[in-house]
């Protein structure tokens, strides 16, 4: 209903790439050394997946929203990590730049991203301001021709290796969301720290820690928009970031199923397969419903972005795909742990990483119950 030919050709693509790169071997060693291989990102920066909705006026693709879902989804039915490096230059580093970068911004930062040449990472939340993002107290104070920024984000992915970061901040403390302007800033720049990377549950080979600013001088040139316009900005971002998320999702979902018909097919007890119990049947059989509910919505929303909806409509849509998804991933892989029994609980099944990377997707941008109030929000009006 939602796709052509060419999305399912993006589709397998994508799906041939997860499996023939993203090997056990390669896996266990990320997990082991908490590094991605450059030589997995070259490839991916090869293939295309840095930009495929960057305009190929910018070296992208030139492709829809729902090329980047089902791209995601085939990446993280393989590998949640993975799937990150495919989201951020798509999402959360690329979308900011093409919702409100100007002509030399564009070039200077987003071209590079796309062929993996640089990284850019998406500084909004801070220690004490994660769903509240209006409650940020990182500063941008005007001097001359520069802002002199003071503050500390904090669980920034792929901070600790970013060439370049957007980073939120208060250009006027009076207007709360109203004064919120957006910054593209050198991670190298003079008074730009990372602090230690988080020694994370999951997601193991994409580091995350704070980015600290003191005093840190940035040129008028870098604002990202208009001043004081950079909350709308973050916000029309997270609509994309959460789609992505909701990708991850269904994709990490589909790959425990996956997992759990295998195990269940082949492992024996009391002299037969597990399959032909009844109660594992079952449980497989709701988890595969509601992993097709929840595709059905991750695929709705892709297809109102691409269809110019209404911004209300396309953030309502965004936000039922995100949480549902999520929620929803959760639960089915957490059910296929059950059904592996102890072995779910040995690192040499594949099932004990999904389980804990897909942890988190209920949680960065935007956490399940910021959908809820978005979603009742929206509703209730």
């Amino acid at each position: 209903m939602y796709f052509t030919e060419q999305h399912e050709l993006v589709r397998k693509l994508a799906r041939d790439f997860a499996t023939k790169e993203l090997t056990n071997e390669i896996l266990d060693e990320v997990e082991e050394t908490a590094i991605f291989p450059q030589e997995i990102l070259d490839k991916m920066a090869k293939a295309g997946f840095f930009g495929i909705k960057t305009p190929r006026e910018y070296g992208g693709q030139g492709a829809d929203v729902r090329s980047y879902v089902l791209a995601m989804e085939e990446i993280a039915r393989v590998s949640a990590v993975a799937s990150l490096y495919v989201s951020s230059p798509n999402s959360l580093a690329g979308g900011p730049l093409l919702l409100a970068g100007n002509e030399e911004q564009l070039e200077k930062y987003l071209r590079p991203v796309v062929t993996g040449e640089k990284i850019l990472c998406f500084g909004l939340t801070e220690p004490g301001a994660g769903s509240d993002a209006g409650g940020m107290t990182t500063t941008a104070v005007k001097d001359g021709d520069y802002y002199i920024l003071n503050g500390r984000k904090t669980f920034i992915t792929m901070a600790p290796f970013s060439d370049y970061a957007i980073i939120y901040a208060k250009t006027d403390m009076s207007k709360g969301t109203h004064g919120i302007s957006a910054f593209i800033v050198d991670m190298k720049a003079e008074g730009v720290s990372t602090g230690k990377p988080e020694n994370k549950m999951g997601i193991i080979g994409c580091g995350t820690s704070d980015i600290i600013m003191e005093n840190v001088r940035v040129h008028k040139s870098e604002m990202l928009g208009e001043e004081n316009e950079g909350f709308i900005n973050a916000m029309k971002t997270l609509d994309l970031g959460r789609i992505g998320v909701a990708s991850q999702g269904i994709g990490v979902a589909q790959g425990a199923l996956d997992d759990a018909i295998a195990y269940a097919k082949e492992r024996k007890q009391f002299g037969r397969p597990l399959a032909k119990f009844q109660a594992i049947a079952f449980m497989i059989a709701e988890m595969a419903t509601k992993l097709e509910a929840a595709k059905q919505l991750v695929y709705k929303a892709a297809y109102l972005k691409d269809t110019n909806a209404s911004p209300k409509e396309c953030s309502l849509a965004a936000s039922m795909a995100k949480y549902y998804a999520t929620e929803t991933c959760n639960e089915i892989c957490a059910k296929a742990l059950q059904i592996h029994g102890g072995y779910g609980f040995i690192k040499e099944y594949k099932i004990e990483r999904r389980y804990r990377d897909c942890r988190v997707f209920t949680i960065y941008e935007g956490t399940s119950q910021v959908q809820q109030m978005v979603i009742s929000g929206s509703l209730l009006k």
